[in-house]
């Protein structure tokens, strides 16, 4: 059996305001999310939260970088000693955010684990978008939690993509990601990268068990591998409350399985959750729908005869990934999907660029079309960071020690783009 340990980042500093007058609300749902009895449902050592520094855009203009630059670095750094300090108890930590910025502490505390143990850590990147925004592909940048998985393979402003000297804190090969819309603004980018895909449609059709059995196969050279989700992974119709919804998601049912599936093995390392606000859930409906699926999703790591946290050792991984690619091929479906919703096409992403499509093609919560999704790294491109093959002993990491020290308004025009 595993004990998890909760920790809150509520950081907002990666989203533009979603008025001229206001600041995003996701800061509040870890608050909201414990208030759900998330962490006695969970059995969860409380971690604390590590409290992020004010949100203030201040005079941030388009083409001045990401904003609040300086403080989601000195914000990741310090996230990665708290998430660092979890493992080294031998814990699984939960991550509670806040904005999709907070991957780059997971990321930075992913590197330093896998430099400490000479392994490669993976990523598994559950997003309604691919946050693959960067200055190779788009005339500007300017919110992190738009460009967070561009900033952790590399890609981006050094400040952010490099931190203590890591870049890229995982390599393109080492990343999966599962739950884009088809339509992906970033989708052939991604594929150019070669970072493997499973959009919506081809998750569904699939079925959520097996793509993340798939997950698991595509990262099987890697020492082991951190999970991101992000809640906009759901169809808005079933759940609303974050700042950029987008139809075509999948269902509460099938964000079960996927993240039952991930976390069953002892070399998942832990999760993070981001982006859901608690300004669009007044009655808290949204919040306890997301708590019943996360304890339910996380029960394998607590489960009786779970085994602990675990690395692959060195003789158990592939010597040379092998090829990969997305998979856009329908298989028989392990999950019913949801009824047809009949969602419209107005929402738009936090840089005002259009959500990919209109409702659905004949289908539920989930339903669209298939796509994969790269650019070329900028900043003198992608130190590759390949780790020593020296191996780690297949055994628990707990002496691993490698820390280092409701109405939705208007988006709004102006401020930096996520």
């Amino acid at each position: 059996m595993r004990r998890i340990a909760v920790l809150d980042a509520p950081s907002n500093l990666g989203l533009r305001p979603p008025t001229p007058t206001s600041v995003p609300g996701c800061g509040k749902a870890p608050g909201a999310l414990r208030d759900q009895g998330l962490l006695p449902r969970l059995r969860a050592r409380d971690a604390g939260c590590l409290t992020p520094p004010r949100y203030d855009a201040g005079d941030w203009r388009p083409g001045d970088g990401v904003c609040h630059a300086r403080e989601i670095a000195d914000y990741s750094a310090a996230l990665a000693d708290r998430i660092g300090a979890i493992i080294d108890r031998g814990e699984f930590p939960v991550v509670l955010g806040g904005d999709c910025s907070i991957l780059l502490g997971s990321a930075l505390a992913m590197h330093r684990l896998g430099e400490a143990v000479g392994g490669r850590i993976g990523l598994v990147f559950v997003d309604g978008h691919s946050d693959f925004r960067h200055p190779g592909n788009a005339s500007y940048v300017g919110a992190a939690a738009g460009e967070d998985l561009a900033l952790v393979t590399g890609r981006g402003q050094a400040d952010l993509a490099g931190i203590e000297g890591r870049r890229p804190y995982f390599r393109d090969v080492d990343v999966v990601v599962l739950g884009i819309r088809a339509q992906d603004e970033y989708r052939l980018d991604l594929q150019a990268a070669g970072i493997v895909t499973r959009p919506v449609p081809a998750l569904r059709a699939e079925g959520a068990a097996r793509t993340a059995q798939w997950a698991h196969e595509q990262l099987a050279d890697c020492a082991g591998y951190w999970v991101h989700v992000d809640v906009d992974v759901l169809d808005p119709a079933v759940m609303p409350a974050v700042d950029a919804p987008d139809p075509g998601g999948i269902a509460f049912a099938e964000l079960e399985i996927l993240l039952a599936g991930l976390v069953d093995t002892p070399h998942c390392l832990g999760v993070e959750l981001t982006v859901f606000d608690p300004d669009y859930d007044p009655d808290g409906a949204y919040a306890a729908e997301i708590v019943n699926t996360v304890v339910s999703g996380l029960r394998p790591v607590t489960a009786p005869g779970s085994a602990p946290p675990r690395l692959r050792p060195e003789e158990s991984r592939r010597p040379t990934p092998g090829p990969r690619r997305s998979i856009d091929q329908p298989g028989p479906p392990d999950a019913p999907a949801p009824v047809d919703r009949g969602q419209s096409d107005d929402h738009r992403h936090s840089d005002g660029r259009p959500s990919g499509g209109g409702g659905t093609d004949g289908g539920g919560a989930g339903d669209g079309s298939g796509g994969v999704g790269g650019g070329d790294p900028v900043d003198g491109g992608l130190a590759d960071h390949d780790l020593a093959d020296g191996g780690v002993a297949d055994g628990d990491l707990g002496g691993t020690a490698f820390s280092t020290g409701a109405t939705r308004p208007a988006t709004a025009t102006g401020g930096p783009a996520a």
